[in-house]
């Protein structure tokens, strides 16, 4: 029912849209032909917008179809190579995405709707007059690492890396002060403050008397913003880079998060109001230049169980890179890029030989950007360090990622 809704809306608003702008091509008095809209397509899917430019809605749909063999999901037990030789074939990612702006260009709205699921991911509204202060508030993907923060739609490789379930924030609820500083040249930092209800995706209030509280500062010493992209397809002339360092302390039942919303790591219980306080800092590099990407992080997460007093620390670390080797061999095809990255992560820091390890590599073909591509990847996970206790076992997957 509730994608039926979402769909009902998105056609009744493109139909709405559509004969509006009907109507301004067959003639208007001249007082309201600045406020008609006009439709276009571009980057962000079907636009609509008045002549005047105070509104604006982009409306978009992705879909993400996979293959995975012998298994999809990344494993981080050792019974999870248990469920070995299955051959998987399903629709992955299937979004509805509305965005834009309304009344002046500086108030801006986006919203993004899970239809697999049935569930709204992101709901928010910014207010972006100026560069220095800026203000949003609603439901998104906490402006913390680099990794989580990448759509899902313009990654290098087929999904986020191995240590994302452990440490990402992901999507919460809540308001957050952000901006831009350029005092010139290398001179140049962005920064996000935030407070959030520190319960996941969905849920709308705080469990206790603690929210959530994250701090971002990335600086950018070519003097210019790297986007949030996984792959240089614009082929930089000029250097983009940052280097980034964030925190974030919360307290609530929960020990990570994901696209679900409020969940544990293994070894852990399920948590009732304001057991686990979780702290948390990370430092991450980005570099892209003439074709080159390059993303790194550092991950520290101690977990305190207030209720069994108990404490666990958890480090993890992934660098991954990519390239268009045509910039080197005219003979290798413009659209094709070569990405490989190694990561890891000790889920209990006193467990030395507890060691979770990824190392995969893929091919990308893009046939419109990151809009229209296709991926080929294949990944070593091990488990363990020890030759007793070690597991391992290879995983590929075949991926086309296409918005309209």
């Amino acid at each position: 029912m509730k994608c039926f809704e979402v769909l009902s809306v998105w056609a009744l608003a493109a139909a709405f849209s559509c004969c509006a702008a009907t109507l301004s091509a067959q003639g208007t008095t001249a007082a309201t032909r600045d406020t008609l809209p006009m439709v276009t397509h571009g980057s962000k899917g079907f636009e609509f917008r008045t002549r005047d430019g105070n509104f604006l809605m982009q409306i978009a749909a992705r879909l993400q179809f996979r293959y995975a063999y012998p298994f999809d999901a990344d494993p981080v037990t050792f019974d999870d190579f248990d469920d070995r030789d299955q051959h998987v074939f399903k629709v992955n990612r299937a979004r509805l995405k509305v965005g834009g702006h309304g009344y002046r260009p500086w108030l801006k709205y986006y919203f993004e709707y899970e239809l697999a699921s049935a569930n709204l991911l992101d709901f928010r509204v910014m207010i972006e007059r100026f560069q220095g202060v800026r203000l949003k508030a609603g439901q998104w993907k906490v402006q913390y690492n680099r990794e989580r923060v990448i759509s899902s739609g313009s990654q290098q490789l087929a999904d986020r890396s191995l240590i994302n379930r452990a440490f990402t924030v992901d999507r919460q609820q809540g308001v957050s002060l952000y901006g831009r500083w350029q005092g010139g040249g290398a001179a140049d930092l962005s920064y996000w403050a935030s407070v959030f209800t520190g319960t996941g995706r969905g849920n709308k209030s705080n469990d206790d008397n603690f929210p959530m509280w994250m701090g971002m500062i990335r600086w950018n010493p070519f003097g210019r913003v790297l986007a949030f992209t996984g792959s240089d397809i614009a082929k930089r002339q000029h250097p983009e880079g940052s280097i980034g360092f964030g925190a974030v302390t919360n307290q609530s039942p929960y020990t990570r998060f994901s696209t679900a919303g409020g969940g544990q790591l293994e070894g852990f219980d399920d948590g009732v109001p304001g057991q686990y306080r979780v702290n948390q800092w990370m430092a991450e590099t980005a570099f892209m230049y003439e074709g080159f990407a390059w993303q790194q992080e550092f991950h520290w997460k101690r977990i305190h169980d207030n209720v069994n007093a108990t404490v666990t620390t958890l480090i993890g670390n992934y660098a991954q890179a990519g390239y268009f080797f045509h910039g080197l061999w005219s003979w290798v095809p413009t659209q094709l890029e070569l990405a490989i990255r190694h990561a890891f992560y000790n889920p209990r820091l006193e467990q030395e030989d507890d060691i979770r390890q990824e190392l995969s590599f893929a091919l990308n073909w893009f046939f419109h950007g990151h809009l229209n591509k296709l991926t080929a990847e294949a990944s070593l996970f091990a488990i363990g360090e020890a030759e007793e206790t070690r597991e391992d076992g290879w995983r590929y997957r075949l991926q086309w990622d296409v918005s309209f």
